[in-house]
């Protein structure tokens, strides 16, 4: 069953940390909850794992077993590493323990280690193992890739998309760090200060948008009429990021196409006009 809110809304006081968020995730896709810091991500993932209650608005489908891993996670002072996974085991019905001890064998956690003397990286790391690992049927991650160098980034993209591919249930990464994810997921949801900005198919994404290069006249009658959600100019030269150009193009413009991340970035920054042709 797909995961649904509807009118979600969240207020601390005068922040609105979720303005009437509508997202559908659907059941068995890895889902990216991506946007900058503040943007309400954290916020959603601990609504729909039930640690906080939304001010309006209503959660469904969420399912039977839910893993919420944050970036802030506590544990008691005297926790060491084992200790965490040796209590993920008993509150996750679905546990692996052989993803566990891969996992930490690959990582180098320490076991005896208290958790408070971690690194950041290190943290990140037992939170992914216990993400990973819990194969609950709504997994949600919050920063899973924080503090981690390349290896490590690497090491869990690897094991997650495997052991998923295995095990298929409702994956969803929040991260602000859109090029770390963007190979991992099959669909987007962008926040941007409380509110959904985009939320589409990534396979529907990929060369949606193009940016367009060249004189400035024959750019911007190129572009007319499009949905623009970035320009820069530099001289007589104009450069258009748009969406819904025409197939032909003009012999003195250069159009590429644009990454996920760039796309991203220029929708959460464009004119709320433009930004709603880009959806």
């Amino acid at each position: 069953m797909s995961v649904t809110t509807t009118g979600l809304t969240r207020h601390y006081g005068d922040v609105h940390a979720l303005d009437a968020v509508d997202v559908t995730l659907a059941e068995g896709a890895v889902h990216g909850l991506l946007g900058a810091s503040g943007a309400g991500k954290t916020t959603l993932l601990r609504i729909l794992a039930g640690q906080e209650y939304p001010s309006a608005g209503t959660v469904t489908g969420v399912g039977s077993t839910v893993c919420l891993v944050r970036e802030d996670q506590t544990h008691p002072d005297t926790y060491r590493v084992g200790h965490a996974l040796r209590a993920a085991a008993l509150l996750q019905p679905h546990w692996s323990e052989e993803v566990a001890q891969d996992l930490v064998t690959r990582f180098g956690l320490p076991l005896d280690r208290r958790i408070r003397k971690l690194s950041r990286g290190q943290r990140s790391m037992l939170g992914a193992t216990i993400g990973v690992a819990s194969r609950a049927s709504l997994t949600l991650l919050d920063e899973p890739y924080l503090g981690l160098d390349a290896g490590a980034r690497a090491t869990l993209s690897q094991v997650l998309l495997a052991d998923y591919a295995e095990h298929p249930r409702t994956i969803v990464l929040s991260s602000h760090l859109i090029d770390e994810v963007a190979d991992l997921l099959e669909h987007v949801v962008v926040l941007d200060r409380g509110r959904v900005v985009l939320d589409d198919d990534v396979d529907a994404l990929r060369g949606r948008a193009v940016t367009v290069s060249g004189p400035v006249e024959t750019v911007e009658r190129f572009v007319a009429g499009c949905g623009e959600l970035h320009r820069e100019q530099l001289g007589p030269t104009l450069r258009v990021t748009a969406v819904g150009t025409p197939a032909a193009v003009p012999p003195d413009l250069d159009v590429t196409p644009v990454s996920l991340q760039q796309l991203i970035v220029h929708t959460a920054s464009a004119p709320d006009a433009d930004r709603g042709k880009a959806r």
